[in-house]
């Protein structure tokens, strides 16, 4: 059984478009994405420097078309003319070779093209007032993220409420991000949970939380013009790891997640209980396969991060999708 994932904001490198734009349709598909989501994306996937790209109102955009053209060509053919393949608009919608479907944060919205609840051009028009509305929740006032790794949950939790601060992410067992005030935040570093570090997020604002209230509104102010279709797969949501099958559920969750807590930990326990066997995280991938690989043991891991990759990412698509949900596992190795 194979999961296919998308990773959110922070994943993103510069340059990291570069490689996929010398496939054959490449430039022209991530063009059409760019209108959609009234963003350069060529620029800001290949040149822009990090500062820029760390920016939410380009970052989120960018990440979302970077996922669905790394799908869109892992679920095209070689053709004589490029043994990788070219990439497809909604090849990967179309076929969706994958038994289930997930991302983080803002890769939700990735997992709502990829799974034809939303086509890639209403996912760019949705990520784009997403993105304005959290870029500008966060200039409000002065929040920040900090991941804090190891303790006692318990007993990090309680730190983290008595610092004045949410978890905004449960990412792991061993990984909680809470965000808040700066000065919250501050706090927490100085007096962290036993047994824990407190790693401060180059982020622009503390997201998940309710600081993102008005971008929630926004949000849903704008979310009724889409139709959504159900998924063409199960999508296993951030809201505690529940199994979606329904294409506006989806939507009316992906709206709440903007203010509320993203419980990746919760997903992974979902895919355990479903028997995934494998799961290939799309571009730029790392994030979630490590938090996999620490997670899930047994699980094969495969990271899709250039079109190098796409040989090896079919392969394991092959391997894994359809395979039998007896709990079986391959050997775990990340490739």
């Amino acid at each position: 059984m194979l999961a296919i994932v998308c990773p959110g904001q922070g994943a993103q490198k510069p340059g990291f478009l570069s490689p996929w734009l010398e496939l054959p349709g490449a430039r022209e598909a991530l063009g059409a994405l760019s209108e959609a989501g009234e963003v350069d994306l060529e620029t800001h996937g290949t040149v822009s420097d990090a500062d820029t790209i760390r920016d939410t109102a380009i970052a989120q955009p960018l990440l979302v078309a970077a996922g669905i053209l790394a799908a869109d060509a892992l679920a095209a053919q070689p053709t004589d003319e490029s043994a990788a393949g070219a990439v497809a608009p909604g090849a990967f919608a179309a076929a969706t070779p994958a038994d289930l479907l997930a991302g983080h944060s803002v890769g939700e919205v990735t997992a709502s093209a990829l799974a034809g609840v939303l086509s890639a051009a209403d996912a760019m028009r949705l990520v784009a007032v997403r993105s304005r509305a959290m870029a500008t929740a966060a200039a409000a006032e002065e929040t920040s993220m900090a991941a804090v790794v190891g303790g006692v949950r318990e007993e990090v939790l309680a730190a983290i409420e008595a610092a004045g601060l949410t978890p905004a992410n449960i990412n792991s067992a061993a990984q909680v991000v809470a965000a808040g005030s700066a000065a919250g935040v501050a706090a927490l570093g100085e007096n962290p949970p036993a047994r824990a570090r407190v790693i401060p997020l180059q982020v622009a604002g503390a997201f998940h939380t309710p600081y993102m209230a008005g971008a929630r509104e926004e949000l849903a102010a704008f979310a009724p013009q889409f139709s959504p279709a159900d998924p063409s797969r199960p999508l296993v949501s951030n809201a505690g790891g529940e199994s979606i099958t329904d294409g506006a559920r989806y939507l009316e969750l992906i709206v709440q997640q903007v203010a509320s807590p993203v419980d990746w930990q919760a997903c992974m326990a979902t895919f355990a209980a479903r028997g995934v066997t494998g799961i290939l995280e799309v571009n730029p991938a790392g994030t979630l396969t490590g938090l996999a690989k620490r997670e899930l043991k047994g699980v094969g891991l495969q990271n899709l991060n250039s079109p190098e990759d796409l040989e090896a990412a079919r392969a394991f698509v092959a391997e894994h999708a359809g395979a039998a949900t007896d709990g079986s596992a391959s050997d775990g190795a990340e490739r």
